[in-house]
């Protein structure tokens, strides 16, 4: 499996409601892919490893086998070594995101309404994991 493209970051923004952050990321020197769908973005995984992929997590009770099509998503990235997660969630679903964290990896996660000072913050934190694993 080939190691994530350094500066390159996908963000699925499935419902949305949040500003753009496109420029923030481009500002931060990253190559930014926009997927509408997780379906989409899990076969767009089967071609392109990101360093970075934002996504939301929106709970889907009406789902008998999971909570959300994020689930699907970080199912996949488990096979992604290096790849960083950070999600967006509702406050309101803490309960059922908690429990889907414990089981699936996300470096990250946001509360709505997401404050570009925090995402920034949790960029560079990957940043600095990402040239930590550059110099082991």
């Amino acid at each position: 499996m080939s190691k994530p493209t350094d500066k390159f970051l996908l963000s699925i923004v499935e419902l949305g409601g949040y500003p753009n952050f496109t420029p923030l990321y481009e500002e931060l020197g990253y190559v930014v892919a926009v997927e509408h769908s997780t379906r989409k973005a899990i076969g767009f995984l089967k071609k392109t490893k990101p360093a970075v992929i934002v996504a939301e997590f929106n709970y889907q009770s009406d789902f008998r086998d999971r909570t959300s099509s994020l689930e699907s998503l970080l199912a996949v990235v488990q096979r992604l070594p290096g790849t960083r997660v950070i999600v967006f969630y509702d406050r309101e679903y803490l309960l059922q995101f908690d429990k889907l964290r414990a089981r699936l990896p996300v470096h990250a996660a946001i509360a709505f309404p997401v404050e570009a000072h925090e995402l920034r913050s949790r960029l560079a934190e990957v940043a600095t994991l990402q040239a930590r694993s550059v110099d082991d």
